[in-house]
């Protein structure tokens, strides 16, 4: 059978190609882009007053490598600390008569309570160390106004932690020999913080902020941190105000900051330090700077410096050193003293601050107010447009039939967009019915792009198929303006229309995120009016007409491909983590939710084109061309497995055991679960050797299982909300009895007391008994607490599951050889677990 296709189809055809190999080139200018392609890392060799990767790479290389374990609780936490103050002796040997040095070993305790992941806990710790740097000219004052800069150098269970956060620690060792190779002399302190206890739930800065005597001389701060192993270290958050945005935006060499990442920074579940210096304690002006790629090892094993992504190392620590020595000279440090009594000014107040940072070649940053102007001026031009382009003509009943016009065109583009997203949506659940497993996109992000966009661009261009001819309200006879003209006119300013009406809704909403429709907005205006003056040289309906529409357009394009291609890598990497379901729905969110975002990222990247582009797509042979590669690419995406070495699936695995008292084991369980829509069936289908560890055979199911209960993962709460359908597996006890003679036991140490209102007050100790290598111990406190002596005697805000009694949550940690005691107030009957 032939396929016979009429003038129109092959014109049609050659421009979705042509358009194909655009969206190629700007895809691999991306991928170059935001895995740091163009950056020349430099060598061990560099001069010494560059930075090197090189030189960095070596401290990673220790820290991550030579040092087994710098999780709290194990020996290498220790190591790590006295390699990193060794390092900073040896920097302060070489320092000139000119230059302060100052090095510090600081231990901190205390006890707060926190909101985190949702979920209200209280934490106590005693015993974790901090190594701090202080560089400032010899004429300084301690009260002078300082620069800090923050990372820290424990990492998560199970990791080497060479990207989260070995990386940063060696950035900023990196930069402590560089401050002083290079003889500069700050003209306001830098201090340099590695903290020993960020993995805890930020111990070791909310220590710094409460009890250092440096603290209050701080008047910018930077939290380094890394989500991964490299690529793109973008400014997350910025604040409060909009003044440390605007020092990075002078100052970086390789900008890399969107301020539309504060807006989704909230929803992600995780923290850094940066909220205990700009907003918990100390209102410090500061960056949250972050390692956003290479998440597929985040929080793993597989974390190691092998996996570190060459020139990103580079780039930060050229970015951070740059951005000190602006912040160092900027009239506007204060410390706290002069920062409350010069009271609020716009710099700290100003917090709607737009930035983005245009493929790391610019930043381009305006504040509030001049968002607010900006941003208004296309829906203005939207709102008028119908009354300059009609008034003097044609009257001003045209001008409303125009407006009329313009608002369907609006609809139709809105409706495309939407079924740009529908489509994907519809395709991954009909792909999730017909196949074992979901989430194949994991460990190969390429397929969800080849199975999503084209149905995408279907759905995209099914109203402009459905609706081939525009229901135009305006008389053609009056206007004297063909119906074709007439037609596009609409759809143009309709699509127009819709960007600047979504730049309106995040300006009222208080959202930094508008540069982006903006950026579409005015980007369309500009190829507008060379689409309209190539009517006198091509034509209305013309290829080339088109050519002038969409060059103009390239650089939008472009970032939108730039800003919407990091966006579905970064979220596909995170989906391995983000938390398993339960079923039946449970299996089919990841794929939706990425079928969802790629839809989106479609009809950002290629709507601002088909209202006149249209015109060559809307042809029935290319929506049949583009669902049959649909279909194929949905049947070949069976074919390739969900993880691989590099996409690693997360299991998480615990040996639990239930004591009696201080010598006697009740019950041991191996307790397993999973962090992804791919449940524990699959695990032990694909990784047999787990099965038969586990004396599991083929007709093993849910149905006969045992289930574990998340207070079993206590010590992650409140990680735990991210798993279910854990299971529970019988495990031998003898050999924990071999290796401890004494379990965690919890007793009074002192009679009841009882106060007049009739509250009584228990005395309690905890012993870790013969325990070693304590990461953390949690106290799940059930009953009705009056108060309690941790946290200033302030209770956390209480969980309660199922309508049973109140729980408070209190996790401790910092290694001692004395126990811990504390008291409860209680009202009525409570209970301990731990």
């Amino acid at each position: 059978m032939a396929l016979r296709f009429d003038a129109r189809d092959v014109s049609g055809f050659k421009f979705l190609f042509s358009l194909a190999i655009m969206y190629g080139l700007m895809s691999l200018l991306v991928h170059s882009v935001i895995y740091m392609k163009f950056i020349e890392p430099l060598g061990i060799d560099a001069p010494l007053d560059r930075f090197s990767e090189a030189r960095a790479i070596e401290h990673v290389r220790v820290l991550s490598h030579e040092i087994d374990g710098r999780q709290e609780g194990r020996p290498g936490l220790r190591e790590a600390a006295w390699y990193i103050k060794a390092q900073l002796e040896r920097v302060k040997e070489r320092a000139g008569a000119n230059i302060r040095i100052e090095v510090e070993e600081n231990v901190v305790g205390g006890s707060f309570n926190m909101m985190f992941l949702g979920h209200s806990i209280s934490s106590a710790y005693r015993n974790h160390t901090n190594i701090l740097m202080r560089i400032s000219s010899v004429d300084s004052q301690e009260t002078d106004p300082s620069v800090l800069m923050n990372a820290h150098f424990d990492s998560p269970l199970g990791s080497p932690g060479a990207g989260d956060c070995g990386s940063c620690v060696a950035s900023m060792l990196e930069i402590a020999r560089l401050t002083i190779d290079s003889g500069w002399v700050p003209p306001r302190p830098i201090i340099l913080l590695f903290n020993g206890a960020e993995e805890v739930f930020l111990l070791g800065a909310h220590g710094f902020m409460r009890t250092h005597k440096w603290r209050d001389s701080i008047g910018a701060s930077i939290n380094v941190e890394a989500s991964g192993t490299g690529g793109l270290d973008l400014v997350c958050q910025s604040g409060p105000g909009s003044w440390p945005s605007s020092v990075y935006a002078q100052s970086a060499i390789y900008p890399m900051a969107h301020s539309a990442a504060q807006d989704v920074f909230p929803v992600i579940p995780g923290d850094t330090d940066y909220r205990m210096f700009s907003q918990d304690y100390g209102s410090i002006p500061s960056l949250d700077i972050i390692f956003l790629l290479g998440g597929y090892y985040y929080h793993t094993s597989y974390d190691t410096v092998d996996r570190l992504l060459p020139g990103s190392m580079q780039a930060r620590g050229d970015n951070l050193y740059s951005t000190v020595k602006a912040f160092a000279k900027s009239p506007k440090l204060k410390n706290a003293h002069e920062r409350e009594s010069l009271g609020v000014s716009d710099e700290y107040s100003d917090e709607g601050a737009v930035f983005f940072d245009y493929l790391t070649w610019l930043m381009i940053f305006y504040p509030r107010r001049i968002a607010v102007v900006l941003h208004s001026i296309p829906i203005t031009i939207f709102l008028i447009i119908p009354f300059l382009l009609r008034l003097l003509n044609s009257g001003l009943c045209c001008c409303f039939a125009t407006f009329y016009d313009f608002v369907k065109g609006m609809i139709l583009h809105a409706t495309g967009i939407m079924m740009a997203i529908i489509f994907p949506v519809i395709f991954s659940i009909l792909r999730l019915l017909f196949s074992s497993y979901g989430m194949n996109w994991f460990a190969n992000p390429f397929l969800a792009f080849i199975m999503f966009t084209p149905i995408s661009l279907i759905g995209l261009l099914i109203p402009r198929i459905v609706i081939h001819v525009f229901p135009l309200s305006q008389d053609v006879s009056v206007l004297k303006t063909s119906k074709e003209a007439l037609s596009d006119e609409a759809r143009f300013w309709g699509a127009f229309g819709f960007y600047a009406s979504l730049t309106l809704a995040y300006l009222i909403a208080g959202l930094s995120g508008g540069f982006l429709t903006f950026f579409i907005s005015i980007s369309m205006l500009l190829a507008w009016i060379s689409f309209y003056l190539s009517f006198k040289f091509c034509g209305h309906q013309s290829v080339r007409s088109t050519v002038f529409y969409v060059m103009p357009l390239i650089p939008c394009l472009t970032y939108s491909v730039y800003f919407g291609g990091f966006l579905v890598q970064f979220l596909i990497e995170k989906m391995g983590m983000m938390g398993s379901l339960p079923p039946p729905y449970g299996y089919f969110i990841p794929d939706i939710v990425v079928a969802a975002i790629v839809g989106f990222v479609t009809g950002w990247c290629v709507g601002p084109l088909i209202s006149i582009c249209g015109n060559w797509l809307a042809r029935s042979s290319i929506l049949k061309f583009l669902l049959h590669l649909s279909v194929i690419a949905l049947a070949l995406s069976s074919q390739f497995f969900p993880y691989s070495t590099d996409a690693p699936k997360r299991v998480v695995f615990q040996h639990t055991f239930v004591t009696a008292d201080a010598n006697q084991v009740v019950d041991s369980s191996y307790d397993l679960s999973v962090v992804d829509s791919n449940s524990l069936l699959f695990l032990f289908k694909y990784a047999p050797e787990v099965a038969r560890e586990l004396h599991i055979g083929p007709e093993f199911s849910f149905e006969t299982a045992k289930m574990s209960n998340k207070r079993t993962f206590m010590v992650l709460y409140p990680v735990t909300f991210l798993f279910s359908r854990s299971l529970k597996f019988p495990a031998r006890s003898d050999e924990v009895l071999k290796q401890y003679t004494h379990f965690p036991q919890l007793y009074t140490n002192k009679p009841q007391t009882m106060s007049r209102d009739g509250s009584r007050r228990v005395y309690l100790e905890l012993s870790l008994g013969s325990l070693e290598e304590v990461w953390v111990t949690v106290l799940n406190i059930t009953g009705p607490l009056s108060s309690w002596s941790f946290a200033d005697n302030k209770l956390p805000a209480p969980e309660i599951s199922e309508g049973g009694p109140p729980s408070y949550i209190c996790r401790l940690t910092g290694s001692s050889h004395e126990n811990w005691t504390f008291w409860l107030e209680v009202q009525f009957y409570f209970s301990v677990l731990h």
